[in-house]
């Protein structure tokens, strides 16, 4: 029989020994979502703001003084070429023609004369009747009237032109803005402005980009004309153009170029005035390596990604950015196509941290991203 007291002393042994502490946990796997490197044709394009202009404009005057008397549109109409806009009062120039009328009917009568006197004398100095002094007159009097004659005709001619700028109408298709002068106020001519016609179909954008990107625009463009996009700011379907226009100078203040582009504008989507976003596509890079702008973070020995191994932790891989275009970023060296890499959780991150990847994909999230 064993004492009591050496009972007690195995049983505080085999009690210690399993309280031993045990060895360290395993790490916890930090939940990420990933994103694959694609590989394929990327549009190498331009980014600026435009402001929509009207394809032509045209300031509508009187080009004779008189009273408004008539105004057949209403404000904002869609006009045509030769629509009637406006009638200033044609009564005064209707009196000067009927008057030009008169005067080349004067003129005729007396040139007819005239070369009667003519006829008549030239039998008379050949008969030795009527001295030479007196032939001289005769016939220098026909000429005159004939000469008369001509001034009548253009003088109603000229009339004729002063009633018919009575009548106004519009020069091109467009849109009319707001009536500037009430139908019976009194016009001056070449002055009074009555109204604006704006050509919509087509319409221009124009926008400014930096001096250092015009070698590459005019080198393209030299091929075929760009294709041009604008948007909205509040978003929408992006609307088709091309590049039409680049200017012959450089903003020496600014230091850009302006350039247009020209739209159908069919449906009047673009409105003079408004500004848009502009995106000017050069050429397409075939194969480019393409990662979300987002997954690219910026570290002290340059941008990196971190990179999902096949054994379920991450590697920081630095890449080289080539350039970014929206949400995306094009990148020249650094991961391959297929190769995942992570777009969320970046901060619990380090190389060699066990991830386990999430479903979905929301959008990335931006910890210090290299632009």
């Amino acid at each position: 029989m064993r004492h009591p007291s050496v009972v007690l002393l195995a049983s505080l042994v085999l009690a210690a020994c399993s309280s031993a502490p045990a060895g360290p946990a395993a790490p916890t796997a930090v939940p990420v979502r990933v994103a694959t490197v694609e590989q394929r044709d990327v549009p190498v394009a331009l980014h600026a703001i435009g402001n929509v202009e009207a394809f032509q404009t045209v300031t509508l005057r009187s080009q004779v003084e008189g009273r408004l008397a008539e105004v057949r549109f209403k404000e904002g109409d869609e006009m045509r070429a030769g629509d009637l806009l406006f009638v200033v009062d044609p009564g005064p120039f209707q009196a000067a023609l009927d008057q030009a009328k008169a005067n080349f009917a004067k003129a005729e009568a007396q040139a007819a004369n005239a070369a009667v006197q003519q006829r008549r004398t030239s039998e008379l100095v050949k008969a030795g009747i009527v001295s030479r002094d007196e032939w001289d007159r005769v016939r220098t009097d026909a000429e005159t009237a004939a000469a008369s004659v001509e001034a009548a005709r253009a003088a109603v001619e000229n009339a004729k032109l002063q009633l018919g700028f009575c009548y106004i109408a519009s020069p091109l298709d467009g849109r009319i803005g707001r009536l500037l002068v009430n139908q019976g106020n009194l016009v001056k001519a070449h002055d009074t402005e009555l109204a604006t016609i704006n050509q919509m179909k087509p319409i221009y954008v124009s926008f400014t980009v930096p001096e250092k990107e015009l070698p590459a625009i005019r080198r393209w463009n030299a091929e075929h004309p760009l294709a041009t996009r604008v948007a909205f700011p509040g978003g929408g379907k992006p609307i088709p153009g091309e590049l039409s226009f680049i200017d012959n100078r450089v903003d020496t203040a600014t230091g850009t170029v302006l350039l247009k582009a020209v739209f159908p504008n069919a449906d009047e989507a673009l409105w003079p005035g408004q500004f848009v976003a502009v995106t000017l596509t050069l050429t397409t890079e075939r194969d480019a390596v393409v990662v979300p702008a987002a997954t690219v973070q910026a570290g002290q020995e340059g941008p990196y990604v971190f990179v999902v191994k096949p054994d379920g932790t991450v590697d920081s891989r630095l890449v080289k950015v080539e350039r970014t275009d929206g949400d995306e970023a094009v990148v020249a060296s650094g991961v391959a196509p297929g190769e995942r890499i992570v777009t969320t959780g970046f901060v619990r991150l380090a190389p060699g941290v066990r991830v386990t990847v999430e479903d979905g994909a929301p959008a990335p999230e931006r910890v210090g991203a290299a632009r």
